[in-house]
């Protein structure tokens, strides 16, 4: 029984073990460490920090910007607030962001449509896509503005290895006749 009761001991351990090296190799993403690492702007802290911070380092507007950080002020539901970056300016009131921690805790979204919804078409409150409905969610999110990057490396992912973000979703525009590309 002694040696029944040390292998289930051993078995559990093993497991344990197991299961702190897999998460370890999967890449969890908070949404400041991702929209750092894609857009070149170097702020640090929480993103309800981002917008007073980059003031006097970065050009701050209500303009979109490919490259640029949107940054969206706290809210009830989203007390840290939230930044993600401008892939690509589609027109004067919808953008595509690049974004980590949205729609699924820890995963990356690459190109997704975020929509400007204020009275006044001045970025100041936003939709954004969200997975959970494949749509735009029905939450509308106020923001801050944009955070220009200024000679920041061109936006995109870094790597392709077994470190590299998991994309949980990605929007073809081409199948709408839109051509996408990542230049400013």
């Amino acid at each position: 029984m002694k040696i029944q009761t040390l292998g289930a001991r051993f078995a559990l351990m093993a497991a344990l073990c197991l299961a702190t090296i897999a998460p370890a190799q999967a890449q969890f993403w908070q949404c400041v460490p991702y929209a750092r690492m894609v857009s070149g702007i170097e702020i640090y802290g929480n993103a309800l920090t981002w917008w007073s911070q980059a003031e006097g380092k970065y050009e701050r507007g209500r303009e979109p910007v490919a490259g640029s950080v949107m940054s969206f002020a706290p809210t009830a539901r989203m007390k840290l607030g939230h930044v993600a970056m401008v892939s690509k300016v589609i027109s004067d009131r919808e953008v595509l962001l690049t974004h980590a921690n949205w729609s699924r805790r820890g995963g990356v979204e690459k190109n997704v449509i975020a929509i400007d919804v204020s009275d006044k078409g001045d970025w100041s409150r936003v939709k954004v896509w969200f997975a959970g409905n494949n749509g735009l969610g029905s939450s509308v999110y106020p923001v801050n503005g944009f955070i220009y990057a200024d000679g920041a490396p061109e936006p995109g992912v870094q790597g392709d290895g077994p470190l590299a973000p998991l994309t949980i979703a990605q929007v073809d525009l081409s199948k709408f006749g839109v051509e996408v590309s990542l230049q400013k």
